[in-house]
């Protein structure tokens, strides 16, 4: 006898726990075991307003980001949707299967205001760099870069000719 699908219904209770889908060595998994984000919100707490409605969480948006980096998401629109669809994105993000995801605009205008002007990414830069060393992962003892800008004439018609050292 030929089986036959159920007419479709809601269920009116279920259990779903996203944990469970997430397998123990995902990278996601690997990463959220040392990723701290819990003196955010008091970093940012005089960028936001006291009245009106609540904000989107400044952690999920981190969160959000964090993953577009991590997955070579350029684009705000996209790693919005993605979050949305991906069972992974959605537990590293806190986020609930009913839970909404920020507007790609609301993420953006995140992003390139309030974050830029409190010096979000450095105090999370700080952050994880500091549990570095307390991990003893980093040494913490120094770290220097060069980042100097040296004006150059790069016209190859009017250049020198520097002799080789065998060459005199």
């Amino acid at each position: 006898m030929m089986g036959q699908q159920a007419p479709d219904q809601n269920v009116m209770f279920y259990e779903f726990c996203l944990d469970r889908y997430i397998s123990p060595d995902h990278l996601l998994r690997q990463i959220d075991q040392f990723l701290d984000l819990n003196h955010l919100r008091q970093h940012l707490s005089s960028f936001y307003s006291h009245t009106g409605r609540p904000s989107v969480n400044s952690e999920l948006m981190i969160r959000m980001l964090i993953l577009g980096y991590c997955y070579g998401i350029g684009s705000e629109r996209r790693l919005c949707e993605e979050v949305h669809l991906n069972l992974a994105y959605r537990w590293f993000c806190r986020l609930g299967m009913e839970d909404e995801v920020p507007n790609h605009s609301t993420f953006s205008k995140n992003r390139h205001g309030r974050f830029h002007d409190s010096d979000t990414f450095r105090f999370i830069f700080e952050e994880i760099v500091g549990r570095c060393i307390e991990e003893g992962l980093v040494g913490g003892e120094g770290f220097a870069t060069d980042a100097s800008v040296i004006k150059v004439d790069a016209n190859r018609h009017r250049g020198m000719h520097i002799p080789a050292e065998n060459e005199h």
